[in-house]
């Protein structure tokens, strides 16, 4: 799966836990801007192991701010 691929699915999944239009969405929208609390945060992490069968070390999880980050954190994990 190609950084173009993640970075889709991690918007999509984004968008429906936060129930936002996925089109609002990019690569520097912040998670805490968009509204999420450490709970969505926490659902938004366990999504994007199950979607991408990648586990997000905690070191990783708390350098995750924006989307980017997320699809990094991603990236790092399967590698």
């Amino acid at each position: 799966m190609d950084h173009d691929a993640i970075l889709d699915k991690v918007i999509e999944l984004t968008a429906e836990q936060l129930e936002l239009d996925p089109t609002s969405l990019g690569e520097r929208s912040e998670f805490k801007a968009l509204g999420a609390d450490s709970f969505d945060l926490l659902e938004l992490v366990s999504a994007f192991e199950d979607e991408f069968a990648a586990t997000l070390d905690d070191e990783g999880l708390q350098s995750i701010v924006t989307i980017a980050d997320a699809v990094a954190a991603i990236e790092a994990a399967r590698a």
